[in-house]
């Protein structure tokens, strides 16, 4: 029935849920995730900066991190524009037959947008769409803790001469912390929800 599932994201608490269920869905019918994250234009939106582009990249590659657990096929997007448009866009031009979205997004002005935005893709686009809202609290509120609980998660997982190469930075509700062990490269995932953790990304030539 769904052979291409499109999650967009803009990298906040309110995605984290939507994730989840897309990656259900796509994972129930074998689907192609793809994960599509707008930069905003214009009068109400953002003018795209160096740093909404690098937040708009971690907000898809979170998606595709969870894809790869899930061993599912995925595709990543990072465009500049309108965001409804080039959401309905996207969908017309990949083939896309369903859409999640959460309907809650950042704090302040930014999360009254994403709920319109969500508002006029349930109105406008010619795929089915299903709404997520984020209901979790969020727990790991500061990036030491996140630090402290992903050298647990690592060190409990065998590693040694564990040390940070990179600031954590969350998105999506989850924390990930760059970090060094065993003379390798490693992301660690932290839920910020549950403070649950695990090893999202390592080498491939990695040999524990």
């Amino acid at each position: 029935m769904y052979d291409h599932v499109l999650i967009p994201t803009d990298g906040s608490d309110g995605t984290r849920r939507s994730i989840t269920h897309g990656l259900t869905i796509a994972d129930r019918f074998g689907a192609t995730v793809h994960a599509l994250s707008v930069v905003p234009e214009g009068p109400f939106g953002t003018f795209e900066t160096e740093a909404a582009t690098e937040a708009a990249r971690r907000a898809v590659d979170r998606v595709a991190m969870e894809t790869r657990a899930a061993d599912l096929e995925t595709v990543t997007t990072v465009v500049q524009g309108v965001p409804h448009e080039e959401i309905l866009a996207y969908a017309d031009d990949n083939e896309i037959d369903l859409i999640v979205m959460g309907t809650q997004g950042r704090t302040g002005l930014d999360r009254v947008l994403v709920g319109s935005v969500t508002e006029r893709v349930v109105r406008m686009a010619d795929v089915p769409v299903v709404t997520v809202r984020l209901t979790d609290d969020i727990r790991i509120t500061d990036a030491e803790e996140a630090r402290e609980l992903a050298h647990e998660q690592a060190e409990q997982e065998g590693y040694e001469d564990v040390t940070d190469v990179g600031e954590p930075h969350r998105t999506s509700a989850s924390w990930i912390v760059p970090l060094e062990a065993n003379g390798h490269s490693m992301q660690v995932h932290i839920d910020a929800v549950s403070g649950e953790g695990r090893i999202a990304e390592r080498t491939r030539d990695e040999d524990r």
